[in-house]
């Protein structure tokens, strides 16, 4: 069980993290920010988001570390995160941003992440 906690918490950690890297830029491009919004108000609406990012990232690590009784080395962990962390923003990408498109280059990426997964887990 404790495998699926921590793969949720991972994703639901990275949507936030997603959204609070990237959403910034849609918001210029549907024109509620402007190339004259501070900074400033830009980083800290990110940082608002980055909290339930890290709400849900430091219990997922915690539950999914093989020390703390749980099913995941730290490679493991890393790996399985990176996989999660493309694989939201793929989705983000694709759905808010128009022009943006999954080319031949980017399906080999992610075969090679396949494959990192699957020898992190090699024993």
């Amino acid at each position: 069980m404790n495998q699926i906690y921590t793969i949720a918490l991972l994703i639901v950690s990275n949507i936030f993290m997603t959204f609070a890297w990237y959403g910034h830029l849609k918001l210029q491009q549907i024109n509620v920010f402007t190339q004259h919004t501070p900074l400033i108000f830009v980083i800290l609406l990110s940082w608002l988001l980055a909290l339930p990012e890290y709400s849900c990232q430091v219990p997922a690590n915690r539950i999914g570390f093989v020390g703390n009784g749980g099913p995941f080395t730290l490679m493991q962990l890393k790996v399985i995160q990176e996989v999660i962390t493309l694989s939201v923003f793929t989705v983000f990408v694709t759905v808010f941003f128009e022009g943006e498109s999954l080319h031949w280059n980017h399906a080999a990426a992610f075969l090679c992440l396949i494959m990192a997964v699957y020898f992190v887990f090699l024993k």
